[in-house]
């Protein structure tokens, strides 16, 4: 089963399109708040949902800027908010890190998981260790990408 198109199972934004640039308001240049994101056609059976943003263009590999579980299924994630429970993301901390690549312009993977479990994860904890819990409970998978390129140059991921 193709996990990214189970059902239609979809997540879309208002401020940027998949393929599209997201506004500075959401990154370093900006106010570096989340974007506002929405799901839809969420399959039967989801209890809750998990979402990771990721950035696989920075230098070092792949950057985590926010991976967040127990989302309620059906709930529009707002801007500025913090919808479930957050783990760490690579700059350390928990939360939203908005995109601020060093150089050219970066890709952002907004990956949206329908588990049909409450994952029972701490606050706090990888990527990786998110992954490993969920992995057998994804009932669909949901991708939107966006890109960024800051307009001054410094060291920032």
């Amino acid at each position: 089963m193709d996990k990214t198109n189970f059902g239609g199972f979809h997540i879309s934004s208002p401020v940027f399109s998949n393929g599209g640039a997201i506004p500075a308001r959401y990154t370093c240049e900006g106010e570096g708040v989340n974007p506002p994101l929405n799901t839809s056609n969420i399959p039967e059976g989801t209890q809750t949902l998990a979402l990771i943003v990721e950035d696989p263009d920075a230098p070092g590999g792949t950057y985590d800027h926010w991976i967040v579980w127990d989302i309620e299924p059906g709930m529009a994630i707002k801007e500025n908010s913090n919808p479930g429970i957050s783990g760490t993301n690579s700059s350390g901390k928990t939360g939203y890190h908005p995109p601020c690549p060093p150089a050219g312009s970066h890709r952002y993977y907004f990956h949206m998981y329908a588990l049909n479990i409450k994952p029972d994860i701490p606050a706090g904890e990888t990527k990786e260790k998110l992954l490993q819990v969920i992995q057998p409970y994804i009932i669909a998978e949901a991708v939107i990408m966006s890109t960024y390129e800051k307009q001054t140059l410094d060291s920032e991921v």
